[in-house]
């Protein structure tokens, strides 16, 4: 369980509050969550939060994260979690999207989704992204250990 403002949380879906799109996409599943989810903006979260989960302030910046049983899922992934935590058909399209054969073209659309936000429904200037996407790479299992 994860503690989070006074309430457990199962999991945790941790998104850009500052993204119209994202927003929306947030508020889309948390509706259909289970009631144990959390769904976050990390703008909510200070630095020590994030590095309990796992993740840095420039991990949760630069892509949706899911905060779960297992390491912190990134991108396409987080948002596979997320679908299957839904459940029903949902959840079957998030373990489609998860399949290892997928993945490369899950990430692939999910770096384009992430580049693009600012031009989509919902989306606004603050959506638009600092850099240039690419397709996800996985998190680092030890984001305070020195890089090679």
């Amino acid at each position: 369980m994860t503690e989070f403002a006074g309430k457990n949380a199962a999991a945790m879906l941790i998104f850009d509050g500052d993204c119209g799109f994202c927003t929306a996409s947030a508020t889309w599943v948390k509706r259909r969550a289970q009631p144990a989810t959390a769904v976050v903006p990390f703008q909510n979260l200070d630095d020590a939060t994030l590095a309990g989960f796992g993740v840095t302030r420039d991990d949760v910046q630069s892509a949706a994260y899911w905060i779960g049983a297992g390491p912190p899922r990134r991108g396409h992934r987080a948002i596979a979690a997320a679908l299957r935590d839904i459940g029903g058909a949902w959840g079957m399209v998030g373990r489609v999207v998860d399949a290892p054969v997928l993945r490369p073209v899950a990430s692939v659309s999910y770096a384009l989704v992430a580049r693009f936000r600012h031009r989509l429904p919902g989306g606004t200037p603050a959506c638009r992204p600092a850099l240039g996407g690419g397709p996800d790479p996985e998190p680092n299992p030890n984001p305070n250990a020195e890089p090679n």
